[in-house]
């Protein structure tokens, strides 16, 4: 053995350029082949049975090697050889060997081998072990230290080359935590730490060799099974390394290797032991590569078992480290150290670890500050993790006694009030900041997605299954309690939910056990204390009279608003803690192992009925803040008071965590949410949320909607809406009488029809809502609340709509169930005709009252429907002749939307007129004189004819719309005359248009580029150029000319199209019948002119027109295409009993204006001179698409 030593070390200390790294590599496997088989001899009183022989931290089976028996036989043990004084210059000098190849290796950089490194690690390992003992290596240990060490110091800046592998760190790892484990085993330093007999009795009944089974028994697998190879550390400089080089150069006597291992000895070295340990432990746990954590754990769990005592000062660290790896994201890795930390606090007596829970626990609250508003976030996230976990493994009555003192518990919550406040927006970086910037002011809501998919057909053809694929979708789609908007500039979502875990571990610890009861609540008013003050300032701001400009500006007031968005968040992560989501969720991040104290923790809380009407008072007495008017009167919209941007942002997060607070409280309550009456109170402020000018507070208001709609059991938030219409309507009935202190209730009843589309299955219930709503729309409503104009409007649009879309199934059922009676009643009388004298007894008189009551039924909705619609037509027409666009407009579409359901109501009405005629026959024919009584109980007749009557009361501001001249609005308003014409029929037009169609046909009489001309600029001195973009006068007196060119012929194009749509149209054409030539001869001359954007609406109307009168169009146009071809190439006539053209259509005088037909017709135009080629291609248009067809005929 002593000659195969010496020839492999004079081949080890070869340098790279002397041998291969093959030979090098060769010669270390070598070595560690020869003392892998050196195995204790059979004799039990040699000095061999102390050594460990294999590494602790490792399975036999990597390192095992075939042993021959005749081997065991020898002579001399060679174990024992290792490990007396002759050898320990020889092992000295191997392992110093050994760490310098390794450190060799590492220094080339790309060109060193990390295989070789790896092997000089292991070869060192079991080297270490096959010493086995304290008296040997405790010599070694401050070079070895030192130059382990250096290792994990290089490793920091390098990710790869030798110095960065993966494999060489684990092995440099466990080979550090070996050799302290040997060294500084506490049993064999008992003398020095001055253990006493009853310590070292206990310390002997469980030996060094069942604790390592112990732990071995732990899931720990192969080095094998591990993650991707990465490397990176991050620790300053490690440790001041040792310098025993003076120590190896003195002159070596016969015990020169022995260290006499005494108290003062052990006090030196654990010193710099324990200051490497503090400082290098730290980083390796943030490797980002799974095999180093994997080693690292393997490290701590052999310290912490083998010397918890002669290592007391980086103890605490020591747990620190495996907490951390108690959450790793490796599954190996947390359920092993979740083991770990289970066996530690089973043998909580041995390890000490009560007391060092509780100093790591206060350490760590002191720094979770500094961390966090730090600027690195590993660190933060590592303590974050740190202090989860040990609250966790606790148990609750820990955190519990805790929080008994009230200054110990408001200290707590004002750490992580600091920790997650708006300061900490300033410590992330400016990539942050852009990347959570919003991209618009508008986004995607899922609520209005339902509207357009179609409420109606979910509400009435959804089944089960459906329903059942609705809520998983709609659960998947959002997620409560979110991160704060503030808090994503600092950290990412994992540092949250890691703070968000501890607090609501804060709520779980405070309702478990009986002896906890009612101590939530009292915890629950430090952080209400900063929304009753932001309460309490708002209302001392409005008994002082003071404005918001004045109140946001004031030094303090921002940061109420902020303290207060923080103290909410809180709210919400701790009641949110009591529900079973929170429960599962910490479960599946702290409970991977299955092994463990689970009975010990008992986080579970008994839910009796004293512990859930507790938590819904608590619940109630945070509502109650979160409900205050005074926190929705905060100023989210910058109006005319110059408010400062950042405080309208905090205003608008406050309003946000606080409506996810209302879904965090319907996750923990459920159906009991709903059952204390916290569904109908949030509601209407859900609903008003979503008319936020904040595009944050509209989505969390969309999302805790589809939240209450799914623990309520309902598949959409319209139907949760429906099934609490009474409630919200009740509130939107409440508040409009009193609009000056509730002016945004208009905007909320808009929301709730359009954004949710429940209005026509809440229809019914508006009429009251109407009847107000029309009343502000009146003049004298408008004058005192001009600002609620626009929103009343909107949500009479949605109403009016509603009532369409009701409107428009009426016919189908009306006349279904009239079909249905006809033939029940035909099939009756015929069959009692057949039977003659019986009759009477086959008519049921109980079906046919049921008949009369369904008609009934069917009669008053239909008379609902109309109602609304025409109050809907009542409030709206008199805003046709606003002169605010806006406004106007809306009104427009109210106008057209009630015009259709008035039609629709009355083609019901004659349904059900023919349903009434066939059972006035069946009673006369029966008998049944009794049902009379049934069928006159809904027969007024007062509302019956509602369609002409309203359109009468509206055409004078149809009128008054056009004389406005809007172009926009004007444009919009002949788009709605003309379905208006075509559904109530063109007859009803005729008078009218003849009384005043002057101020429909003047927009056709002059072209928009008559004043272009330069004699007609410098008459009028008109400008040459007006921008089609420019702010048109809102007053009435306003001349045409101000109106640019392109916006009046988009406006005469429009009047164009709705003469050839109503002329096209034979129910509509009537109404042009007394204006007919007048408007053929002003459609001629604009199509004949040389405006050429006109020329495509003009053709259109002509061929309109030609539906009514063909022979009048043709006459005008070939009175001018004649005529101006003056004889060239005129057609013949088909046969001689027909004129010539020429005699037809003599050519008029030269010098007369009007020498045109067209003209005398439709009276003189400006602008619209005649041009050949126009006049040329109309005629041939018209000849081809109309013209032809007739002669043919």
């Amino acid at each position: 053995m002593v000659v195969i030593m010496k020839k492999l070390t004079s081949g080890a200390v070869l340098t790279p350029s002397e041998a291969s790294e093959e030979f090098r590599e060769g010669i270390i496997r070598c070595f560690r082949a020869m003392i892998s088989g050196l195995v204790p001899c059979v004799d039990d009183s040699c000095e061999c049975k102390r050594a460990l022989g294999w590494p602790q931290l490792s399975d036999r089976g990597d390192y095992q090697t075939q042993v021959s028996e005749s081997d065991l036989e020898t002579r001399e043990c060679l174990l024992a050889f290792l490990q007396s004084q002759s050898a320990l210059a020889a092992v000295g000098h191997w392992l110093s060997i050994l760490l310098k190849v390794a450190d060799a290796e590492a220094s080339r950089g790309h060109r060193g081998s990390a295989h070789l490194r790896v092997e000089a690690f292991m070869t060192l390992r079991i080297l270490v072990a096959k010493i086995g003992t304290a008296d040997v290596l405790a010599f070694f240990l401050p070079g070895v230290v030192s130059q382990i060490a250096k290792v994990l110091h290089v490793s920091r800046a390098m990710i790869s080359g030798a110095a960065g592998s993966v494999d060489a760190l684990d092995q440099a790892i466990r080979c550090l935590a070996e050799f302290l484990m040997i060294v500084l085993d506490d049993e064999a330093n008992s003398s020095a730490l001055g253990i006493s007999d009853d310590d070292s009795k206990l310390q002997k009944n469980e030996s060094a060799h069942s604790v390592l089974d112990k732990l071995r028994s732990l899931t720990i697998k192969s080095q094998g099974q591990s993650d991707e190879l990465l490397t990176e550390t991050t620790s300053q400089e490690i440790v001041k390394t040792i310098n025993v080089h003076e120590k190896s150069s003195k002159k070596l006597s016969g015990d020169s290797f022995r260290v006499e291992r005494t108290k003062e000895w052990l006090e030196n070295t654990t010193s710099h032991v324990n200051k490497l340990l503090c400082e290098t432990f730290p980083h390796i746990l943030t490797h980002p590569a799974g095999k180093i954590r994997w080693g690292f754990l393997a490290a701590i769990r052999g310290l912490l078992s083998k010397s918890p005592r002669s290592l007391k000062g980086a103890r605490l660290v020591m747990l620190e480290c495996v907490c951390t790896l108690v959450v790793d994201d490796s599954n190996e890795v947390s359920v092993a150290a979740q083991e770990t930390l289970d066996h530690l606090f089973s043998e909580r007596s041995k390890y000490h670890v009560e007391s060092d829970i509780t100093k790591i626990f206060s350490r760590l609250l002191e720094r979770l500050p500094k961390v966090v508003l730090g600027n690195e976030e590993l660190p933060a996230l590592s303590v974050v993790k740190q202090l989860l976990v040990v609250i966790y493994y606790s148990g609750p009555q820990f955190l519990a006694d805790h929080l008994q003192s009230p200054i110990t518990a408001s200290r707590f919550l004002d750490t992580f009030a600091l920790c997650l406040s708006h300061n900490s927006a300033f410590t992330g970086s400016l990539e942050k900041l852009i990347a959570e910037r919003p991209t618009s002011s508008t986004g995607y809501l899922p609520s209005i997605t339902e509207l357009k998919v179609g409420f109606r057909e979910t509400s009435r053809n959804h089944t089960e299954s459906d329903q059942g694929k609705l809520v998983i979708s709609e659960t998947s789609s959002f997620m409560l309690p979110r991160m704060p908007p503030w808090f994503s500039y600092v950290g990412s979502q994992k540092l949250y939910e890691m703070l968000a875990g501890i607090l609501r571990l804060v709520g779980l610890s405070l309702m478990t056990g009986l002896e906890n009861d009612g101590s939530l609540a009292v915890i629950l008013d430090i952080p209400l204390g900063f929304f009753r003050r932001l309460v309490s300032e708002v209302r001392a701001k409005e008994y002082n009279g003071k404005d918001w400009q004045t109140w946001c500006n004031r030094t303090g007031s921002g940061q109420l608003v902020r303290q207060a968005a923080t103290a909410a968040c809180i709210l919400n992560e701790m009641i949110f803690g009591l529900s079973e989501q929170a429960s599962d969720a910490l479960s599946r991040l702290l409970r991977k192992s299955r092994k463990g104290r689970d009975n010990e923790l008992s986080w579970e809380v008994s839910w009796n009925q004293g512990a859930k009407t507790h938590l819904i008072d608590c619940v109630g007495k945070i509502l109650h803040e979160y409900q205050s008017p005074e926190v929705w009167d905060l100023p989210v919209d910058q109006t005319d008071q110059h408010i400062s941007l950042h405080f309208l942002r905090d205003t608008a997060m406050l309003h946000q965590v606080v409506i996810e607070g209302v879904g965090v409280f319907s996750l923990c309550l459920g159906k009991e949410f709903a059952s204390s009456g916290f569904l109908h109170s949030s509601l209407y402020l859900l609903l008003e949320s979503l008319t936020c000018s904040s595009f944050q507070v509209r989505n969390a208001s969309d999302s805790v909607l589809r939240l209450l709609a799914t623990t309520s059991g309902h598949p959409t938030v319209g139907h949760l809406v429906v099934a609490n219409a009474d409630y919200v309507v009740d509130s939107i009935c409440r508040q409009l009488r009193h609009l000056d202190l509730n002016p945004h209730v208009p905007s909320v009843l808009a929301a709730m029809l359009s954004y949710i589309g429940v209005a026509h299955e809440i229809l019914p219930l508006l009429e009251e809502p109407m009847r107000l709503v029309s009343q502000e729309l009146e003049i004298v409503g408008r004058q005192h609340h001009p600002n609620l104009t626009l929103p009343f409007l909107k949500a009479v649009a949605e109403i009016v709509k509603a009532s369409k879309n009701e409107a428009c199934l009426l016919p189908d059922q009306a006349k279904s169930y009239s079909d249905q009676v006809k033939t029940k009643a035909t099939d009756a009388i015929t069959l009692a005709q057949e039977r003659g004298s019986d009759s009477e007894d086959k008519f049921n008189e109980e079906e046919w009252e049921n008949i009369l009551l369904e008609l009934n039924r069917s009669k008053r909705y239909r008379r609902t429907v109309g109602s609304i619609a025409s109050s809907c037509l009542v409030a709206a027409t008199p805003l046709l002749a606003s002169s605010n666009q806006v406004s106007c407009l809306v009104a427009l579409d109210v106008i057209e939307e009630g015009v259709v359901a008035l039609a629709k109501v009355e083609e019901a009405y004659r349904a059900e007129t023919e349903t009434k005629e066939t059972m006035e026959e069946v009673i006369e024919f029966a008998s049944l004189y009794q049902l009379k009584d049934y069928m006159n109980a809904t027969d007024d007749g007062a509302d019956e004819n509602r369609l002409l009557p309203a359109i009468n009361k509206i055409w004078p501001f149809f009128v008054a719309c056009i004389r406005n001249r809007n172009p926009v609005a004007v444009r919009r308003c002949l788009n709605v005359i003309t379905r208006v014409i075509q559904t109530s029929g063109g007859d009803f037009f005729s008078r009218r248009f003849r009384n005043d169609g002057h101020d429909f046909w003047k927009l056709l009489t002059t072209s928009p580029f008559h004043v272009m001309t330069p004699k007609s600029l410098r008459e009028e001195n008109k400008s040459v150029l007006r921008l089609p973009y420019r702010t048109i006068s809102e007053s009435a007196s306003s001349s045409s000319s101000s109106i640019a060119e392109v916006s009046s012929l988009k406006v005469q194009a429009a009047l164009l199209n709705m003469i050839g749509e109503l002329s096209k149209d034979k129910r509509s054409a009537s109404a042009l019948d007394a204006v007919l030539k007048k408007v053929a001869g002003l459609v001629v001359g604009i199509a004949c002119s040389g405006v050429t954007g006109l020329r495509e609406a003009a053709l259109n109307a002509l061929r309109g027109l030609a539906c009514v009168d063909a022979d009048l169009v043709w006459i005008l146009l070939a009175d001018v295409y004649y005529s101006l071809k003056k004889n060239r190439d005129l057609p013949l006539p088909p046969s001689p009993e027909f004129l010539e053209i020429s005699t037809v259509l003599p050519p008029p005088p030269e010098d007369s204006p009007g020498r045109f037909l067209y003209v005398e017709y439709g009276g003189r135009s400006y602008g619209f001179e005649l041009e050949f080629s126009s006049v040329e291609t109309i005629f041939k248009k018209m000849q081809s698409l109309v013209f032809a067809d007739q002669m043919s005929c």
